[in-house]
């Protein structure tokens, strides 16, 4: 099978994580700043200097096949507050950036929040707080007007479920807070809020080009299909991480099933979802309107009953066998014998992509388009004599586009797919050990290097075939 000719091949980035220069020509601070600092293990700058070395990588991703390129404006490069006057320098800088992408021919696909809230909204409670909300909304209107003419694909917000379950379960994002699920899931309906009014705003602005949202879609299973509790388990963690994000987007509110999920869950843990006068207004009025969907997916998850005290150890070394995920009442994430997992302990289960595709094709038939917004694999590269032979990531990518073909082939219309990373690119959580590019970056001296999946892929997009 061959995929369409008007497929997009692309390569994802995230601004603060390839960008650098987190503090010059007028940028403001975010939380993740002295977050990093505090922990004092590594540091965003200058991470791949994409700020910098951008015409370097949209050059590589020109000739080596990569169309399209998912890439975050740096929402304190424009507002360095979050509100106020626009930062003149970081306007120009992202005029420059998406010329340059036209220039090259990589069709830019432009996110607006990418994990990196202005550090002054984030002390006022982030996506918690309805003003950080509004400032949204202004920022993301000032970007539809300023960059009309040279970008055609927007993403309101990426990963919406990874944003709040690392603020307020796992601990592992700026706040640090472990097993609030109350907090986690305000957040998520505040969230979805801004991005409704986001997309509303863009087409009551008469744009001429496409809008829509990223979420990581993980399918959850029953370890033990058997046992009733486990199935529970896995209903559990999917409401909480998917259905609750896909039913405000493509239906504008909450079924009744997510809400008797939602609703034990939260009494469980003495809360109460909030929700403000015209929140479903706005969320009803902006489903139709979305023009695609991002799906991020990297791996799946099996799910044990599970009602103990809530655990959690992220393993962001890359120590195999470390990670611990266990929240009281909701469930425990384990491993599954016959499936292998990454040395970050992510299972690697294609199948899980194509299950979650066919659910969204057939629960939410309302939505138009599919990306795969971001697919790959972390892996700890080795450079040999100036070469890096990553079979394993090309095996994986292999895999998955196998699995994506199926879909396709029954019926999925999904137009694109995004290899996370481009070029490798500083990790959230692990830094710089956990690379995921094309290309390798010598953090040292920010030389690129052709990985052997580099060439694998050009010939995939060139060709457009996988074998």
């Amino acid at each position: 099978m061959k995929f369409a000719d008007d497929f997009i091949f692309g390569g994802a980035t995230a601004a603060y994580q390839c960008e650098g220069s987190t503090r010059v020509d007028g940028k403001g601070k975010v939380a993740w700043d002295d977050y990093l600092a505090r922990q004092g293990r590594f540091s965003a700058d200058p991470a791949s200097d994409f700020y910098n070395e951008y015409p370097v990588d949209l050059k590589l991703a020109s000739e080596y096949g990569v169309n399209g390129i998912r890439v975050s404006i740096a929402w304190s490069r424009i507002f360095p507050e979050g509100v106020g006057e626009p930062n003149p320098e970081g306007v120009a800088f992202y005029h420059r950036l998406f010329q340059e992408c036209r220039r090259r021919g990589v069709e830019p696909f432009v996110t607006l929040h990418h994990f990196d809230t202005p550090d002054a909204l984030f002390q006022k409670g982030d996506f918690l707080s309805r003003e950080t909300v509004d400032a949204f909304v202004d920022y993301a209107t000032f970007c539809f007007e300023e960059y009309k003419d040279e970008v055609a694909h927007w993403i309101t917000i990426n990963e919406t479920w990874s944003v709040v379950s690392c603020q307020y379960i796992v601990g592992n994002f700026p706040g640090g807070i472990q097993g609030d699920i109350v907090k986690a899931v305000q957040s998520m309906h505040n969230m979805m809020v801004a991005h409704s009014k986001a997309v509303i705003a863009y087409k009551e602005g008469g744009y001429d080009g496409k809008i829509g949202i990223v979420h990581i879609l993980e399918s959850k299973y029953a370890d033990d299909e058997n046992k009733l509790e486990d199935r529970l388990a896995a209903k559990n963690e999917d409401v909480l991480a998917n259905q609750f994000l896909l039913d405000a987007t493509f239906n504008g509110y909450y079924s009744a099933d997510t809400m008797e999920v939602i609703d034990r869950l939260l009494k469980m843990y003495d809360g109460t979802l909030k929700i403000e006068d015209g929140d479903f207004d706005v969320m009803r009025k902006a489903a139709p309107l979305n023009d695609y969907l991002g799906m991020n997916y990297y791996q799946s998850q099996f799910i044990r009953a599970y009602d103990g005290p809530t655990q959690i150890h992220h393993n962001g070394t890359g120590e195999k066998g470390t990670s611990v995920f266990r929240i009281g009442g909701v469930g425990e994430r384990v491993a599954k014998e016959g499936i292998p997992s990454t040395d970050w302990d992510w299972l690697i289960y294609p199948e899980g992509m194509y299950d979650m595709l066919t659910r969204v094709k057939l629960q939410y038939p309302g939505h138009k388009e599919i990306y795969i917004t971001e697919n790959g694999m972390g892996y700890k590269d080795d450079f040999v004599d100036g070469t890096i032979d990553d079979t394993l990531r090309i095996d994986y990518i292999k895999q998955h586009l196998e699995w994506l073909q199926k879909a396709i082939a029954g019926g999925v219309n999904v137009r694109g797919y995004f290899l996370w990373s481009l070029m490798d690119v500083f990790s959230w959580a692990n830094g710089y050990n956990k690379r995921y590019g094309l290309f390798y970056v010598d953090f040292e001296t920010q030389k690129r290097y052709p990985k052997a999946s580099a060439y694998w892929f050009k010939r995939v997009a060139q060709t457009r075939t996988l074998y």
